[in-house]
């Protein structure tokens, strides 16, 4: 299968995942100026008529900045829909981004064929994010044109495997497009993921330390100031493992160390259900590859930086490679 054309505006080879709470129109708006895929979870936008604006926000932005750079386009954006019965306004959500042809859905906890051939009736490309080689062939069967394998050490809900097992078995049968994710922080693991496989790298906790987010000023300095010991797993604050900062664990005066473990059924993306502290708001996630990120900066600089980590990369390589 060859990459779809949706694609080929790219800079770099980078799809910044969707971070509840933390994207906004700002960011979004700012990574596809720059050139990777910007994206955000439809339930960001609260109430639902917040999501009409945004996207009208988005689409008019984007089309301004394409009419004034018709040689440097914007890259195409995303809207992340969480699949699940926990989410009461999926219906509507999708008919907003019908309305304005989200050229790209990213599908997560479900994979549901209407939820595919909803964005297929306007010409969308849908891409679900997976922990294991057993849903990802769940969500190919079930319609969806991508996979997200999110690997171990990604932000947020994230799975345990190794991105090299995770990889290997999914190109034994798949060879549609792929976003890598876990622990992407650099330019030199953006050439890593391809090497295993993956068309693109998913990444997300470097767009939480940039000036676009909407992150507060502490968060953001945690992740600079963080690196991978920092990270803790736990299904505690969500009902779903995921990683977080320890920092922000202790400070809800939790110790990171001793948590007990989450009960799905009360999985709410808005009040963290299992504890009195709120995932995402008081417990702040993060991905393990947060030791690369140096400083809170704008989203054009982060690009511009991992561009030359990138470029770096392919050239130390070839300068290895036996011709």
């Amino acid at each position: 299968m060859s990459r779809p054309a949706l694609f080929d505006k790219l800079r770099l080879p980078v799809i910044g995942s969707p971070l509840f709470i933390i994207s906004g129109p700002e960011l979004v708006i700012a990574q596809c100026k720059a050139g990777i895929v910007g994206s955000f979870p439809s339930l960001n936008a609260r109430p639902i008529s917040q999501l009409d604006e945004w996207l009208a926000q988005i689409t008019e932005e984007l089309a301004a900045h394409d009419a004034a750079n018709p040689d440097r386009p914007a890259a195409p954006f995303a809207v992340n829909q969480i699949v699940h019965k926990s989410n009461n306004r999926l219906q509507e959500d999708l008919q907003l981004c019908a309305k304005y042809k989200v050229p790209l859905m990213i599908t997560s906890l479900g994979a549901i064929p209407e939820v595919f051939d909803a964005a297929h009736s306007w010409g969308g490309i849908v891409m679900h994010d997976i922990i294991n080689n057993r849903f990802a062939h769940k969500a190919i069967e079930k319609g969806a044109d991508g996979l997200i394998p999110v690997a171990a050490g990604a932000g947020g809900h994230a799975g345990t495997l190794s991105p090299f097992a995770l990889m290997q078995e999914i190109r034994e049968w798949f060879d549609g497009p792929v976003a890598l994710s876990g622990a992407i922080a650099c330019g030199r693991s953006i050439l890593a993921a391809q090497a295993l496989g993956a068309d693109f790298a998913y990444m997300g906790s470097p767009w939480i330390a940039t000036h676009e987010a909407r992150a507060i000023d502490d968060y953001k300095q945690a992740i600079v100031d963080g690196q991978a010991s920092d990270i803790v797993y736990s299904s505690l604050f969500t009902g779903v493992h995921g990683n977080y900062l320890r920092g922000s664990i202790e400070k809800a005066g939790l110790d990171p160390d001793n948590l007990p473990e989450g009960d799905v059924s009360k999985m709410n993306f808005g009040s963290g259900g299992n504890t009195d502290a709120k995932a995402w708001k008081d417990i702040w996630g993060s991905g393990q590859g947060i030791g690369a990120v140096k400083a809170v900066e704008s989203v054009a600089d982060r690009v511009d930086r991992l561009e030359a980590e990138y470029n770096q990369a392919v050239a130390a390589l070839r300068a290895v490679t036996p011709a």
